[in-house]
């Protein structure tokens, strides 16, 4: 599992190629085979054709040029003239079609990768930086590109062409043959020795390019904070040791990569020239032909040059290897909160709501954050969560929802335990409004309607008109269809929880959870907002998160929770006669709001 870490940290780095990883390319590959089939007998064809060429040239030099042969000659330069026709024919079709499965392999990459994200519980999102999440989804990928677009039906070609040409060279002449291949081991013991150095510099580019990314997403997330501090020197120092350990990276990954091609070059040079060194001395008791020692030099290009282009995927598959290191690794992510095999929907629900003596830690090792919470609530009662900050009260209601599952104890809707239903007819029958609510770019009206898409203009404005957000929006420049830009920054932090408001009501759930869902809400508009929701609160049972306890005097019972546990409850009237934990708390918001 990727670690925990912040944008200073490099994340870990496996020591060797992880060729489980490489082959799990192949499972992308697997969908497309049809078209791969077609493109390998294109592929053979035009090998076949890399073949031929120099064995005609052999026989224009030894026999149609020395006998003035013009017929021959004419017939041969035709033939070859088609053959190059075709051979350019092919290569075009290659080259799309490869094109063309190398980006629909990276389309079923990144829909993995951006689907199984989406099942990561929020613990996953508050241990990582969200550029180091980013960075996977959308650079990571890319960077595939190439090698998938290109590199790996090419290094099949060109495997295919190797074969091919070694065995005809073979057949030609195997002592030829055999001098051919005297420098193969040199070049084998060049790409071995030079892969392990350039691997760990792809993975170290890989950390430093994941941290700049993080501390690039966090700086644009905290600019207001920024500038509110004056800290724009600051922050402008740490991006320039970001971007300076990108470029080191960088730059030694250049250094290592531009070894490997001059390598592979030079010894395709010496052998050829070899090869012309035995061919006309006759060295080692190899007698040719001028016509064969041409056509043994093209050979020995079609031999190399598609040794030289796997020796370039080889190289290709280093770089990516780092890449599909981390790619894999989010992909094996396990998902904490999943369905149980013998998971049954939840049925239409009436709202009872059952926490069983529940323990919860966030680690298996870690310290309780809730101890032996017990609270029953009946279908259409309105429950209060009060406390002070860290004593669990957002917890509880994140229980209820499965965004995490109890460690001791349990909790039911109805009977039915949590674990046992599925999380889509669970979640389907709740609405959730957070405190820090979170508005979609687009207009308005899509950002109420993604409580229930389905939903009639009608019924949005109705949603919209029941918390008093109706007004607001009409005052916007184009009403509900006013485009609000990323995170609602257009619009103030009451008008986004009031949408958000309407988003939830819109959706009708069976039970409400409100955490802090007024704070940023003004007091006339609190007023309002409180009338229009009385209607609603009605059969529905609610949770709600509030500091100001002016919103929740009117609550069915009021749980104060203090260091994981409910240390008092009763309604509003029989806490304040207790004299205990709520009414100290009263007294102080009472004597502030005198004040």
């Amino acid at each position: 599992m990727a670690q925990r870490n912040t944008f200073r940290d490099d994340e870990d780095l496996e020591e060797k190629i992880n060729l489980r990883d490489i082959a799990r390319v192949g499972v992308y590959l697997k969908p497309y085979k049809a078209r791969v089939v077609r493109i390998l007998i294109v592929v053979a064809a035009m090998g076949c054709i890399n073949v031929v060429e120099p064995y005609l040239t052999k026989i224009m030099i030894d026999n149609a040029i020395p006998t003035k042969n013009l017929a021959l000659l004419g017939g041969l330069v035709a033939l070859l003239a088609a053959l190059i026709v075709i051979y350019e024919l092919g290569l075009r079709y290659r080259t799309v079609e490869i094109t063309r499965v190398g980006q629909l392999m990276l389309k079923d990459m990144r829909r993995d990768l951006f689907t199984h994200i989406q099942t990561l519980p929020f613990s996953y999102f508050d241990s990582r930086p969200h550029g180091k999440i980013l960075i996977r989804v959308v650079n990571y990928v890319n960077t595939l590109s190439d090698t998938l677009s290109s590199g790996l039906v090419n290094v099949i070609s060109d495997v295919l062409t190797f074969l091919i040409t070694l065995v005809v060279m073979f057949v030609v002449d195997w002592r030829l043959a055999l001098y051919s291949l005297a420098l193969f081991p040199l070049l084998i013991a060049w790409v071995l020795v030079l892969q392990h150095f350039q691997r760990r510099a792809y993975q170290v580019l890989s950390n430093k390019q994941s941290n700049l990314n993080a501390f690039i997403h966090e700086s644009i997330a905290g600019v207001k904070t920024t500038q509110t501090f004056a800290r724009e020197a600051a922050q402008f120092r740490t991006f320039q040791e970001q971007q300076g350990a990108v470029r080191s990276a960088w730059m030694r990954t250049v250094h290592i990569q531009a070894l490997m091609w001059p390598g592979i070059q030079t010894i395709s040079v010496m052998t050829i020239a070899f090869i012309y060194y035995v061919g006309v001395t006759g060295f080692g008791a190899v007698n040719v032909t001028t016509g064969v020692l041409i056509a043994f030099v093209g050979y020995a290009n079609n031999f190399w040059n598609p040794v030289i282009s796997i020796g370039n995927f080889y190289n290709q598959l280093i770089t990516c290897s780092a890449y599909l290191e981390r790619i894999f690794e989010t992909l094996d992510v396990k998902p904490e909160i999943t369905d149980a095999p013998d998971a049954v929907a939840l049925p239409q629900v009436e709202g009872r709501v059952d926490f069983n003596d529940v323990v919860f830690r966030y680690e298996p090792d870690g310290r309780n954050i809730l101890n032996l919470v017990d609270l029953h609530v009946d279908p259409g009662e309105t429950i209060a969560l009060v406390g002070p900050t860290g004593a669990g009260k957002t917890t509880i209601v994140s229980l209820l929802s499965r965004f995490y599952d109890v460690s001791e104890g349990s909790v039911a809707i109805d009977g039915h335990d949590v674990r046992s239903v599925t999380l889509d007819s669970l979640r389907r029958q709740m609405g959730v409004m957070l405190q820090d609510t979170f508005i979609f770019s687009g207009n308005v009206r899509e950002n109420i309607r993604y409580g229930k898409l389905d939903a009639t203009d009608e019924e949005i404005e109705a949603a919209a008109k029941a918390v008093h957000a109706h007004e607001f929006i009409m005052d916007l420049p184009d009403g509900y269809d006013t485009v609000v830009e990323e995170r609602g920054s257009t619009l103030s932090a009451g008008q986004r929880q009031l949408i958000a408001f309407a988003r939830v009501l819109l959706a009708d759930p069976r039970i409400l959870i409100l955490d802090e869902a007024t704070s940023n809400i003004d007091t006339r508009t609190e007023e309002a907002l409180q009338a229009g929701l009385n209607h609603l609160l009605k059969g529905r049972t609610s949770f709600i998160i509030a500091h100001r306890l002016s919103t929740i005097e009117n609550a069915d019972e009021i749980c104060y929770i203090d260091h994981g546990q409910i240390v008092e409850r009763g309604s509003h009237a029989e806490l304040l006669a207790r004299r205990g934990a709520y009414y100290r708390l009263y007294e102080s918001q009472y004597a502030m709001i005198k004040v």
